[in-house]
């Protein structure tokens, strides 16, 4: 049993399910399922709201940096308002410790803080209690009503978009497990993206209206981009060429690590989404006032919710599974289990 399968079969209860008919239960617009749950607020604006935990060993490395994790912690959530379009507002935290350290909690709180300041984020409450090192925070955010982003949404002849790099996290974390070495030109830049990664909220916000469906990169590309394709009742065609990478990759010349770390590596935090052919125009200028890279990587296909993958001949590819809690994956070696993927 995936984890998907596991949140479907035990905690998708029937009141969520009459909500994908748009018939609103308990406030509920939407609910599991997404990047978060949409409530209903007063003023025409929806509530996001989003959890995700960290644990040691699974997540991150014990001894990890913990002004890096504090930061970490936080733009995982942010990374899901991004995804649907809403404006981060409110933060709460729950945090188990196996002891009380001053100078640990000091550090996470500075990173913690640093980061809520830059995108105006309160903490607003939480929970602490001593045990393994555990950490989870539900955002808040919000989002003008039928504006939101969603999984659902992309059709046929639409264009398929990635913000940034894919797979830098995933190779930072095999340098990290001595899988790989890189070099000293490459090394910071990319251990940041794994440590310290950029939430796209900016971008998220700027989508409304722009794009018909939108993910984030957490637990890789191909499995993401499949989420949407399995909402939306849709194919995709993608060329493997065009997904935009690190050019560490081309300096270690380890193409089936590459196609691994590109397609089914976590922690990207990046934004996958679709949109019309016509809107391209407005996503290139939106892309160079942003300063971030957009990259147009395949198209919205009728059909079966199946991801068709090309390489640069234009053969088809295997596409590899992304990373899941409870399942295996077909990158093997190449991508363990460890301490990638989204919480």
């Amino acid at each position: 049993m995936s984890e998907f399968e596991l949140i479907r079969r035990y905690f998708e209860r029937a009141a969520q399910q009459r909500t994908r008919s748009n018939r609103p239960s308990w406030g509920v617009h939407l609910g599991i399922g997404d990047d978060c749950a949409l409530l209903g607020a007063a003023g025409g604006m929806h509530l996001a709201v989003s959890t995700d935990m960290l644990v040691e060993g699974r997540h991150f490395a014990a001894g990890a940096d913990p002004a890096k994790l504090g930061h970490k912690s936080l733009a995982v959530n942010l990374s899901d308002m991004a995804a649907m379009g809403a404006t981060p507002r409110w933060a709460t935290l729950a945090l188990a410790l196996p002891k009380a350290d001053e100078a640990w909690l000091e550090r996470f709180a500075a990173g913690l803080f640093a980061l809520a300041d830059r995108f105006e984020v309160a903490l607003v409450g939480g929970d602490t209690t001593r045990g393994p090192l555990n950490i989870s925070i539900t955002i808040i955010g919000e989002v003008p009503a039928g504006l939101a982003l969603h999984r659902a949404g992309a059709l046929p002849g639409d264009e398929i978009w990635v913000s940034g790099e894919l797979g830098g996290a995933a190779l930072a974390l095999a340098h990290e497990q001595g899988r790989v070495t890189l070099g000293a030109g490459d090394r910071a830049g990319l251990l940041a993206r794994l440590h310290e990664p950029e939430p796209r909220v900016a971008l998220g916000e700027r989508l409304r209206g722009l794009a018909t469906s939108a993910i984030d990169v957490s637990d890789g590309f191909a499995g993401d981009l499949a989420h949407i394709l399995e909402r939306s009742s849709a194919g995709a065609l993608v060329r493997y060429a065009d997904l935009p990478r690190p050019a560490a990759f081309a300096r270690l010349s380890e193409p089936e690590l590459e196609k691994a770390c590109v397609l089914a590596g976590g922690d990207d935090y990046e934004l996958v989404f679709t949109a019309p052919q016509a809107r391209r125009a407005e996503i290139d200028a939106l892309g160079a006032e942003l300063a971030i890279g957009l990259t147009r990587v395949g198209f919205v296909q009728a059909g079966d919710a199946r991801l068709v993958l090309l390489d640069a001949e234009g053969n088809t590819m295997p596409v590899p599974r992304s990373f899941d809690h409870f399942g295996e994956t077909e990158t093997g070696e190449l991508l363990r289990e460890g301490v990638t993927g989204e919480p």
